[in-house]
């Protein structure tokens, strides 16, 4: 799997494949899916927002010897479907669970979509009793700090770092392809202070300095929202939220 990467990186370095824009391997008018690494794909769908407008949202699928595990639902159920659909039909695999970063609709919305299918859900326990809080739709499994959950043998590390876009929110780490997914925690270049509704700003870049340290390794990182990058979108947003 390390040499796959390897190879990807000498013929297409990282910079190079963040520069170019995105080749989505689908595409219709609620739902596109990019690839970015051997075992990584984005998931984009559009949430509409009274503050924002049409917001387009980030979410990650890991595949791997016929399973998928997908990290945040798409924006609404239509698109949640759509995606589950793309996986089982198209990529022939089985969707193992889908993870909900934060309580937020965004990472949410969909997952009931997920249930209908028999798909497990995770989140941490307090994800889950916030958006119980919220009345918003519940994932199954809670978990308190970490979870480890695998596709097709490829790991990944879901782990609460601290407080920042909610009291709540962590990240997602695939080691074997050095892919962070931050979520709404993690800001794209160039991009705003988003919703701070619910935001720790003080804690904030506290927690994506250990973030950063938690996963040096990583060459990948997916925001909540916004073009994805490398380890300069961790430093981004530390530095934005010092400011406050």
């Amino acid at each position: 799997m390390k040499n796959a990467l390897l190879s990807l990186l000498l013929f297409f370095p990282v910079s190079c494949l963040l520069a170019q824009e995105p080749s989505f391997v689908y595409e219709s008018e609620t739902l596109q899916i990019e690839q970015i690494s051997p075992n990584t794909f984005v998931h984009v769908s559009y949430l509409n927002t009274d503050d924002f407008g049409k917001v387009a949202c980030n979410g990650m699928i890991v595949i791997n010897e016929g399973e998928a595990l997908v990290f945040d639902t798409p924006a609404n159920e239509e698109a949640s479907l759509e995606l589950i659909n793309w996986l089982e039909t198209d990529k022939k695999t089985k969707v193992t669970g889908v993870v909900a970063t934060h309580f937020h609709w965004d990472c949410l919305g969909g997952i009931n979509e997920f249930h209908e299918k028999g798909i497990p859900s995770y989140a941490s326990e307090k994800t889950i009793a916030l958006a119980k809080t919220a009345n918003y739709p519940l994932p199954e499994n809670g978990f308190k700090n970490k979870l480890k959950l695998e596709a097709g043998g490829v790991k990944v590390i879901n782990q609460f770092l601290g407080e920042g876009h909610t009291k709540d929110n962590f990240v997602s780490y695939v080691p074997s392809d050095q892919v962070i997914f931050g979520g709404c925690m993690i800001k794209a270049l160039g991009a705003g202070n988003g919703n701070l509704e619910d935001a720790n700003v003080p804690a904030w870049p506290s927690t994506v300095r250990k973030v950063k340290s938690r996963f040096p390794d990583a060459t990948i990182v997916i925001p909540g929202h916004g073009k994805i990058g490398g380890l300069e979108l961790l430093d981004y947003t530390a530095k934005m939220f010092e400011q406050k």
